[in-house]
């Protein structure tokens, strides 16, 4: 058995090879291609300027990243160490101070999501969450104007279920689209993880190039 267990271990050490992660090139790539975006509305048109759409595609491309890395470590590619190893290097990047001047608003604003993304990615492989999402938003609300460290504490939770196969969060923001909090914000992420985890379902079954 054991050397079944050593000869399954080295046919599939070498696929990690084919994973390429986030990195600051890639960070590096999307912010000049924001920096050289338009930002004002077409009056001919009913479609987000193009830069808000890059905004999002960049906001996006960094959670499906995450997500990716969490896929591995699902699928026991990675163990926890390599998981939180990865993780850290993609956080180190997206967390990073903005660049001042034009862009450091647009950054702060795509940074505010991906906190929930990263504290729910540590806490999910930590294994330590709960699962009651109703009862979840309902204390997050509660905190968020008190304290906005245990409003992300609680976000992080909800982000940690999703990744682990919970649905939400759509149904808990459609009502609050219009004055969104921080909290709603959070939520908002939680609902585009569950979405990436639903895109990557047979991401470690080619491999490992897609994007």
């Amino acid at each position: 058995m054991a050397k079944k267990a050593t000869k399954k271990k080295t046919e599939e050490e070498p696929l990690k090879l084919f994973y390429i992660f986030y990195n600051q090139e890639r960070w590096d790539n999307w912010l000049k291609t924001l920096s050289e975006a338009s930002f004002d509305a077409d009056p001919k048109s009913d479609e987000m300027p193009e830069g808000f759409r890059i905004l999002d595609g960049f906001s996006v491309d960094i959670t499906i990243e995450v997500l990716k890395i969490l896929k591995l470590y699902q699928n026991k590619r990675f163990s926890r160490e390599e998981a939180l190893d990865k993780l850290a290097a993609v956080e180190a990047i997206v967390m990073s101070a903005p660049p001042k001047g034009d862009l450091e608003e647009l950054v702060e604003i795509l940074q505010l999501p991906k906190l929930v993304l990263f504290g729910g990615s540590r806490k999910y492989i930590s294994g330590e969450f709960d699962k009651d999402i109703k009862t979840l938003v309902k204390t997050g609300r509660a905190q968020i104007d008190k304290d906005m460290e245990l409003a992300l504490e609680t976000a992080s939770n909800i982000a940690a279920a999703v990744i682990d196969g919970a649905a939400c969060c759509g149904k808990y923001v459609k009502d609050d689209l219009e004055n969104p909090t921080l909290f709603d914000e959070w939520l908002i992420e939680c609902e585009r993880m569950n979405e990436g985890m639903t895109s990557l379902k047979n991401f470690d079954e080619s491999t490992g190039e897609d994007d």
